[in-house]
């Protein structure tokens, strides 16, 4: 296993964290939940001590099978949950204000069976000023209940705000991978100027970086790929990314490894000090993720990959 010190923290984590979109049950296709708890402990038998979470996966599902799965090993790994988006009259609005920021982490706190968050993170931005956002995140820390911050989906263009803060928060986390490069940039600017650690979440591609697609792959309606918005499966887009597959099959056989595991290496080897987010739905799934650590690829397949995918 390989692992890294989150920057402005003393959290040592694995560079692989399992994600916990998956375990809140909706929206990928069929779940079975005894398939995560074994995925959890196959995890951490394999030295993955890091786990992300969110309270509106599943609206709250997702932490209690964590919880679940965790059991008595809750302080030997390192679990991360957000907050920000939440359901009012059937839509979802995003909400950082310090009074839902408290009810959400209490909410979460008991559905994951603890008395702490390792790392509280802000799901997505709202018109919160952020002097309001960061001061509740610190009278939570306060208290014992969160011990470092986090960001997700911050781009270059809204780092304004956050520039007096360098130094606050442990990490944040974009959209990145052979089939999303388009945050790149992006998160080279927010890891300089905050000082954060880069984790990457859809980093396999929504699943299309398995190889486990082709063009005739159709999903059931109660799987969120099925809508084109989710555009790794749909039009030329689903063209370009089975060509990088294709490269990551002939790569992959080189190392005797899996295709998964050249997708997610990848990411470790192009973007350094990095953490991958990648959920699963099965124990089958973690180990084929976890063939991704402990060797590299060559500068000659990094440039390949960095071509094929721009």
């Amino acid at each position: 296993m390989e692992y890294i010190t989150l920057k402005n923290s003393d959290l040592k984590v694995s560079r692989l964290c399992m994600g916990g979109c998956p375990m809140g049950g909706y929206g990928w296709g069929e779940t079975n939940e005894q398939n995560f708890l074994t995925a959890i402990d196959t995890a951490i038998a394999n030295g993955v001590n890091y786990f992300d979470t969110a309270d509106t996966y599943g609206l709250g599902q997702s932490e209690i099978t964590l919880a679940k799965g965790l059991g008595n090993k809750r302080k030997d790994v390192v679990i991360q949950s957000k907050f920000g988006v939440r359901i009012l009259d059937g839509k979802t609005v995003y909400d950082n204000s310090p009074e839902y920021m408290r009810e959400a982490l209490e909410k979460s706190l008991t559905r994951l069976n603890t008395d702490y968050v390792d790392i509280y993170v802000i799901h997505y931005r709202d018109n919160t000023p952020i002097e309001e956002v960061v001061d509740g995140l610190k009278t939570l820390q306060k208290e014992g209940k969160v011990r470092y911050f986090g960001l997700s989906n911050i781009q270059k263009e809204k780092m304004d705000e956050l520039l007096p803060y360098k130094n606050l928060f442990v990490n944040f986390q974009n959209e990145y991978s052979l089939a999303c490069r388009k945050f790149e940039e992006d998160m080279q600017f927010v890891s300089d100027k905050l000082n954060a650690t880069p984790l990457t979440w859809g980093s396999l591609g929504q699943g299309i970086l398995t190889g486990k697609y082709d063009i005739n792959t159709k999903f059931d309606s109660n799987d969120r790929r099925s809508r084109e918005i989710y555009v790794n499966f749909h039009g030329e887009k689903l063209k370009k990314n089975l060509e990088i597959v294709e490269e990551l099959k002939k790569i992959a056989a080189a190392h005797g490894k899996t295709v998964p595991a050249t997708a997610i290496r990848f990411i470790l080897d192009n973007l350094k000090d990095s953490v991958v987010i990648a959920g699963v739905k099965s124990e089958k799934q973690m180990l084929s993720n976890l063939d991704a650590l402990d060797w590299s690829l060559s500068q000659e397949e990094l440039k390949l990959l960095n071509q094929i995918s721009l």
